[in-house]
């Protein structure tokens, strides 16, 4: 039975831990990429349609995700744990590019959804469909459903439906994973939430 504590609290929200939400912001104050090896190895583990989504990640969520698959290989002790985990590790936060917020707004948003609730924004964000250029509000609304945008964003592009899923599920409780638990626990562990 996991025991909830201070470290634990933005889970509850969505967002991870604060230890992981910290790490997170200093990594993203440098906007440089991968390393051009880890590009390279990244783009090998995706298709086509996942690369175009990859190229449009900021670099230090490419950099992050870069750690996070290479983290999900090791954690399941195996040197290929399959093309669609690997691609779930790099592209689990693609949703994010929807927004176009840069490190400062996420952390805006990011706090104001564990204060208000991550629900209760993204109501007061309002109707994300509605066409042409996204609101600051409306942004924020695509920011905090990151999620569901990007398991969208992957079913277009071809992705296997573990790779879609786990966009969809990395920030639900273990018990409702549509997905193998030991790859989530890999997964999840991996991300630092």
């Amino acid at each position: 039975m996991r025991r909830a504590t201070l470290d634990s609290v933005g889970a509850s929200s969505g967002f991870g831990s604060w230890r992981h939400l910290t790490g997170r912001f200093f990594t993203a104050l440098s906007p440089r990429g991968p390393a051009p090896a880890d590009e390279s190895w990244a783009l090998d583990h995706l298709i086509e349609g996942e690369q175009a989504l990859w190229r449009r990640m900021s670099g230090p969520d490419r950099r992050h995700a870069v750690g996070v698959a290479r983290d999900t290989i090791r954690l399941l002790d195996t040197e290929q744990p399959g093309r669609e985990v690997v691609a779930a590790a790099l592209l689990h936060d693609v949703g994010k590019v929807e927004s176009s917020f840069g490190t400062f707004a996420r952390v805006w948003v990011t706090f104001a959804a564990l204060a208000v609730g991550r629900a209760r924004l993204i109501r007061w964000a309002g109707d994300l469909s509605r066409g042409g250029r996204p609101s600051w509000r409306s942004r924020v609304g695509l920011y905090l459903t990151h999620d569901r945008l990007g398991a969208e964003l992957l079913r277009r592009a071809g992705s296997q439906t573990l790779t879609v899923s786990w966009a969809l599920e990395h920030h639900l409780a273990p018990k409702l994973w549509t997905i193998d638990a030991t790859i989530g626990d890999a997964l999840k562990a991996a991300d630092g939430d």
